[in-house]
């Protein structure tokens, strides 16, 4: 059981993982500090850090951050547990050779009870097409004005292919991987960022699966569906109100999560850290896989 736990960053994500570890009532000292003033507090040469010596390591500063924390932790410590949060990193990710520390990367969506309900059910099925939309509106994500959030400045890894990434980890996680074969990504809307807000891609798994996906900042109708068009079977996935719409030749199913809410995905996703219990979380390779996708879907002029 961990005895120390420090999570850096002072957003939106941090407090989710905060509440998750109060709600989980882990009996641990958590230190909850800004990257901001990350060296103001631990000092140039982090000696009070060193001192502190946490157990777990939970990263949520800006994307653009990350490599650096990373290599601070490898520097510093082995045989600790870290969580980053999504996505891994903003770009080209660095080339870590050799960890001495364990990571995960915080695509908690993994968590969300259609998705596992879906993930196996679809095991050893024959599936057709794959349709995802994640429709939102990005000045109601928080409470602070939009403007100044990671999400809407490029310099922060902000933009929509970062920020809902989630599709994009998921779709590996329960399809497998898929070569893309066309993709639009570009800042369209009148938003006032400086991002890329609009996802459009098509792509084909490794068992020539279609996979059609959008994700946009500007949608005032928020969704979040799935759709998988299957042999003998079609598949309605709605995240927003969590339940799952399953037809079988002529029976009709409907599976309801109705007392489900997002904050349980935190919960999930840490509880399976602290019981050394890693069945749904991101592994660091998982997130360079991802990566390398992302990295492959160019933002068009």
């Amino acid at each position: 059981m961990f005895k120390k736990i420090l999570i850096i960053g002072k957003g939106s994500g941090s407090l989710n993982h905060l509440k998750a570890l109060k709600k989980i009532n882990i009996k641990a000292q958590i230190k909850h500090v800004s990257s901001r003033n990350f060296t103001k507090i631990f000092g140039k040469n982090y000696s009070k850090l060193l001192e502190l010596n946490p157990d777990y390591f939970i990263i949520c500063s800006p994307s653009t951050q990350h490599v650096k924390f990373i290599e601070l932790i490898e520097k510093n410590f082995q045989n600790k547990i870290i969580l980053v949060e999504k996505p891994l990193f903003n770009k080209e990710e660095k080339k870590f050779k050799f960890l001495k520390n364990k990571y995960f990367v915080g695509y908690n969506l993994r968590h969300h009870p259609a998705l596992k309900y879906v993930k196996k059910y679809i095991k050893n099925k024959k599936i057709y097409f794959i349709n995802n939309n994640c429709s939102t509106y990005l000045p109601n994500w928080r409470k602070k004005k939009y403007q100044k959030t990671v999400s809407a400045q490029e310099r922060l890894g902000g933009g929509v292919k970062l920020e809902l990434s989630h599709e994009l980890d998921y779709l590996i996680w329960i399809f497998g991987n898929f070569k893309i074969l066309y993709s639009f990504n570009k800042k369209v809307s009148n938003l006032d960022i400086d991002c890329d807000d609009l996802l459009c891609m098509n792509g084909i798994t490794n068992n020539n699966t279609l996979i059609n996906l959008t994700v946009n900042f500007f949608s005032r109708i928020s969704r979040r569906e799935l759709f998988i068009e299957g042999k003998n079977f079609s598949i309605f996935v709605d995240l927003e109100n969590n339940k799952v719409e399953l037809r079988e030749l002529r029976k009709k199913k409907i599976i309801s999560f109705k007392n489900f809410k997002i904050e349980k995905t935190y919960i999930l996703e840490n509880k399976e850290i602290l019981n050394n219990n890693y069945k749904n979380n991101c592994t660091f390779k998982e997130a360079i896989n991802l990566q390398n996708t992302i990295n492959k879907i160019k933002t068009s002029v």
